[in-house]
């Protein structure tokens, strides 16, 4: 058991990366769809680049999309309308009729005979009704058949024997005019308010009927039978030939499975998933070692690969052409934010593996998203700037646009069956990749990892920390501003993170706030307390400010990144001035109690740093300085530094390090440079 319990602990990093493997493995192979892959690629207008194809099975040919839904809107226009038919409101009208004529004197005020009236007025309602009056206005054609539902009974009809209530008016003068206008104005007004519409077109049955037609459409439109062949070598692929491939394609997707393929296929998914996480592994193993080992960072590269994937398959079932609507570049942004370009578009690439088994024109998704990708990590710099963010995000979205539009000119030949929607879903992805800035703020808080935005906050020399250390240090704090601005000097012409090296440099002596009399940068009037205890005592207390800067950063929350800066800026080097003071006076010394604690520096950014706060420092002692003492004293200060091993752990390279050195010079060179005498 304390065996079980001692290995468990020892390999505790390791068996938390095989369980998020294997947790992410499972969680990828659930989301995506499970069928059979055809396993050619192959365009429209493009020749067919393998040997002859045959049917490996029976399959019927589907109809295209062009096809069906040119068939459904046949079915829709072609489709008889129902209408019903109201027997009680005839009877009702006759009897308003007979109600208001009888209210109207027809006999002292028009002197006309009320029975004829009457007799006309009847007459002509029984041939409205005997038709029958719509309630309103409809676009059919006179001739086109209509269902008329009268009780259980269903007549043929065509539309235009319908009567309209507002051409009532007109039909009256047509068929009364044997009479005088008086009587036809007096129809004209008696019937048109008795009648009331007794058709009504019935919505709800018509569409029952249209959707019934439309589910019945055949998809397919013939079959292909075993053995026979479909394509040959070479021959174009389009036409009747585009939609034979593309029906064989989805019987490959769709087919029913038996439970020995289905096993077969899930281990086939299973492996391909896994070969992409391994990948990601082995990269992060031998490029990235120290993100690999922190279990934190790896968790959050395999969260946002299976966000992605999720947020597209969720699309994808929703609707497949809002596909390019997902923010993709926002993975490999957020991934350079947080890390380096190299890193991001990496595990860019590796997503877009696992997506291309459930995105359609695979091949054309996979060649869009990997020149966005590109032109993210290309273009994207200096985040935390929002103007870059927009401009990248423009550019992001016109790669798009053009590169589909390059695709579908390859497919059809011209751009009469464009379709400018997809345009809007590529704006949509480029507005939708905006919401990087807010979503690295909550990886920040969620992840407590740090972004060049959040650098850009602590590098505020009004913040708490700075403030104070300005206030207890003022000696120290000057000492960190130019350093800063060396170092930052020194990143930018070898393309470190200059932001990363500047808030380093800033933070990177907050230890000696605790005793800021002992360092001489601070004291006053050169009197300098350290020289009057003993040598080992003057080191252990110069060597502390390393150990007391983490803990003050630590609690004040400062990211791990910065903190480096303050374990690794004096490496494993060693007090010299108090190591060579106590050698004189005791004639042997134990080097171990005079050495920083180190890590030596472990990247550019922290090797930087130690060179150019090292420098700065020893400045200060040069008297009378000139350029060949400021060439001579850097050169000297950095040999020491690279004799003793302080680089090399730090991805650094001679030249490199020559580069650094010329800068260094050249800003020493301007800070010590001789004034003219000014006369008195």
């Amino acid at each position: 058991m304390n065996s079980f319990f001692t290995f468990f602990t020892r390999n505790q990093s390791n068996i938390y990366k095989i369980f998020l493997f294997v947790g992410a493995t499972l969680l990828i192979l659930y989301l995506l769809p499970k069928g059979g892959q055809f396993k050619y690629n192959f365009q429209k207008g493009k020749p067919w680049q393998y040997e002859n194809l045959y049917a490996p099975f029976s399959f019927t040919i589907k109809k295209d999309d062009e096809t069906l839904a040119k068939e459904r809107e046949e079915i829709r226009d072609n489709a008889i309308p129902y209408f019903e038919y109201n027997s009680d409101i005839p009877t009702n009208a006759e009897q308003q009729f007979k109600k208001l004529l009888n209210a109207t004197f027809v006999d002292s005020i028009y002197n006309l005979s009320k029975s004829e009236v009457q007799r006309r007025g009847e007459a002509l309602l029984t041939a409205f009704y005997r038709q029958g009056i719509l309630d309103e206005v409809h676009s059919y054609e006179a001739d086109r058949l209509v269902y008329l539902m009268k009780g259980n009974e269903i007549e043929e009809h065509t539309f235009s024997q319908f009567f309209i209530k507002e051409n009532l008016k007109t039909v009256i003068d047509n068929r009364t005019g044997d009479v005088s206008e008086t009587v036809q104005a007096l129809l004209r007004t008696i019937i048109d308010r008795a009648a009331v519409p007794n058709v009504t077109l019935n919505n709800k049955l018509t569409e029952e009927e249209i959707a019934a037609d439309i589910e019945a459409i055949n998809p397919n439109r013939g079959i292909v039978e075993r053995g026979g062949r479909i394509i040959a070598k070479g021959e174009v692929v389009e036409g009747n030939k585009f939609q034979i491939l593309n029906s064989l394609k989805g019987e490959y997707q769709s087919q029913v499975w038996s439970q020995s393929n289905y096993s077969w296929l899930i281990i086939g998914y299973a492996l391909l998933i896994a070969l992409v996480f391994l990948m990601l592994f082995l990269f992060l193993k031998k490029y990235r070692s120290i993100i690999y080992e922190n279990n934190t960072k790896v968790t959050f590269i395999f969260f946002n690969i299976v966000l992605m994937v999720f947020l597209t398959t969720m699309v994808v079932k929703l609707d497949a052409k809002y596909v390019y609507v997902v923010p993709l570049c926002i993975l490999p942004l957020i991934l350079k934010a947080f890390f380096d370009p190299r890193l991001g578009l990496f595990v860019h690439v590796l997503t877009l593996l696992l997506l291309g088994f459930m995105v359609p024109n695979s091949f054309e998704y996979l060649f869009l998203q990997i020149i966005a990708g590109i032109v993210t990590i290309l273009t994207i710099s200096e985040l935390y700037k929002r103007a870059n963010l927009f401009i990248s995000v423009g550019q992001i979205t016109l790669i798009y646009i053009v590169g589909y539009f390059a695709f579908f000119i390859i497919q059809e030949g011209n751009i009469n069956l464009l379709d400018w929607e997809n345009f809007g879903y590529f704006v949509l992805c480029g507005l939708a990749t905006l919401f990087a800035h807010p979503l690295i703020y909550l990886y920040e808080k969620l992840f407590g990892l740090v972004s060049d935005v959040s650098l850009l906050e602590l590098s505020d020399t009004n913040s708490k920390l700075l403030k104070e250390l300005s206030n207890k240090a003022p000696g120290t704090f000057h000492h960190s501003l130019n350093v800063a601005n060396l170092a930052e000097a020194a990143a930018n012409e070898i393309g470190a993170n200059a932001m990363l090296v500047r808030v380093g440099a800033l933070y990177h002596d907050i230890g000696k706030m605790l005793h800021p009399t002992f360092f001489t940068e601070n004291q006053v009037n050169s009197i300098n307390t350290l020289e009057e205890m003993q040598p080992q005592e003057s080191a252990a207390i110069i060597i502390n400010h390393v150990i007391d800067g983490i803990e003050i950063a630590r609690k004040n929350n400062l990211p791990d990144r910065v903190i480096d800066f303050i374990r690794t800026h004096h490496g494993t080097s060693l007090v010299y001035f108090f190591y060579k003071k106590e050698l004189d006076e005791q004639g042997e010394v134990n080097e171990d109690d005079f050495r920083y604690p180190g890590p030596i520096p472990f990247s550019k950014e922290t090797a930087i740093l130690m060179m150019a706060d090292s420098v700065e420092a020893a400045s200060k002692s040069l008297k009378e300085p000139s350029s060949l003492k400021i060439d001579r004293f850097v050169e000297d200060i950095i040999d020491k530094q690279m004799e003793t091993g302080q680089f090399l752990n730090a991805n650094i390279t001679l030249k490199e390090i020559q580069v650094i050195k010329k800068i260094l010079k050249k800003k020493l060179n301007n800070i010590y440079h001789l004034r003219v005498a000014y006369p008195e």
